[in-house]
């Protein structure tokens, strides 16, 4: 099959999803060994008025947010500013207060303080109000701990130190809000505001000049339209797919300010800025060739932190089969268990807006799929990720 027939087919499952208006608008790209060799959209940027996806489109990247954050945390480590084992009470000292709420409602003490290594995998007993099953996340919801935007770092964080843990740390994965609160231990470390050392420490020097927790005036024509759940508490709630643009405003500001800052979501950002951060992943270096981590945090960074006991990792009711957990995303342990093609050493995650991105050090190729539809259950993210391997010769 020639590679225009293959380039054909993603072209081909992305128009299936547009034409049934299941999604707006798609947007694709892969590259490998530094080179694009994918590339290609589908569908509109806003549904309703049929507007062309724009050059540069802005997409909310929602827990593709959460990569980076961990990044940073892994810069900080290797200044000897931070470990895997630190405490997180020793900079957030609530923290040393919480509980562990059982299914029954009785409490109980921690068997052992929080760590950054549990943040990082998500294995310290927080949660999400929208996790069900979660005995825990209805008192998330009652706090709309995920739907305020309005609040900082350092407020949703102390509003976190009031609530129960879910599960005692280190027990289990637990998918949570887990990485908000790395990002306030990293504005503690570094003295400054949340984005502007993502700025100075990621953004600029992989030259992400779109990514950030706001959209300038100017930059809003590029901006893509959001559809599907209007806040986190119904991503779980799934319907029948509509295309009516929904406003998610509160929990995702696109306005400039001082106080939205979330290490697990809210960043703005475009293909190829995200394209830049993956490439990143796969040498630790930018593209100029500035080191952003070094060669030994990257292999130490990929490999997974989940014991077997703990296996397959859940986000919710849906397990991730083949899948365990490194220091920034979801990887592959076994990829006879994967239920869709796939590389064995395979790493990345999603957003909730249908996001989604890998990495795989062995085709040293980067992948990245955007649109918005917050809470899709399509397999959208499997398919297009099948169609780009089944391309590559």
């Amino acid at each position: 099959m020639s590679v225009s027939k293959r380039e054909n087919i993603i072209q081909s499952i992305a128009d299936s999803y547009t034409e049934r208006e299941l999604f707006s608008g798609i947007e694709w790209l892969a590259e490998k060994s530094g080179k694009v060799i994918l590339s290609g959209k589908s569908g509109y940027q806003n549904f309703q008025e049929k507007t062309p996806i724009p050059t540069n489109a802005i997409y909310r990247i929602y827990s593709m947010t959460k990569p980076i954050t961990s990044v940073m945390a892994l810069k900080l480590i290797e200044k000897g500013k931070l470990r895997l084992y630190d405490p997180v009470s020793s900079f957030i000292p609530s923290f040393g207060n919480l509980k562990v709420m059982n299914p029954d409602g009785s409490m109980e003490d921690l068997v052992r303080p929080i760590i950054i290594e549990d943040l990082l995998t998500h294995r310290s007993g927080l949660t999400y109000d929208f996790l069900p099953g979660c005995h825990v996340a209805p008192l998330y919801s009652e706090k709309d701990i995920s739907d305020d935007g309005s609040v900082n770092l350092e407020k949703k964080c102390e509003s976190l130190s009031q609530l129960p843990l879910a599960y005692q740390p280190g027990s289990r994965f637990n998918y949570s809000v887990s990485i908000d609160v790395l990002a306030r231990i990293i504005e503690i470390i570094s003295e400054k505001d949340f984005e502007v050392i993502l700025r100075e420490e990621i953004f600029d020097p992989l030259e992400m000049k779109d990514t950030s927790f706001s959209v300038e005036k100017e930059n809003l024509p590029r901006l893509m339209s959001t559809y599907g759940a209007s806040n986190f508490k119904e991503i779980m709630n799934i319907g029948p797919h509509s295309l009516k643009e929904t406003d998610v405003n509160q929990h995702n500001p696109f306005t400039k300010g001082d106080h939205f800052r979330r290490g697990g979501t809210g960043l703005f950002s475009t293909i190829s800025d995200y394209l830049s951060f993956g490439r990143m992943l796969l040498s630790g270096k930018s593209k100029s060739g500035e080191i952003i981590l070094s060669r030994n945090m990257v292999n130490f960074m990929r490999m997974n932190r989940i014991p077997d006991s703990q296996l397959p990792i859940m986000l919710g009711p849906l397990p991730f089969a083949g899948y365990g957990w490194n220091l920034i995303g979801r990887t592959v342990v076994d990829n006879g268990k994967t239920m869709s093609l796939t590389g064995k050493n395979e790493f990345g995650w999603a957003g909730a807006a249908s996001t989604y991105f890998w990495v795989d050090p062995d085709e040293d190729l980067v992948g990245i799929m955007m649109t918005q539809y917050l809470g899709s259950m399509w397999p959208i993210t499997d398919d297009m990720r099948v169609a780009m391997y089944q391309a590559i010769d």
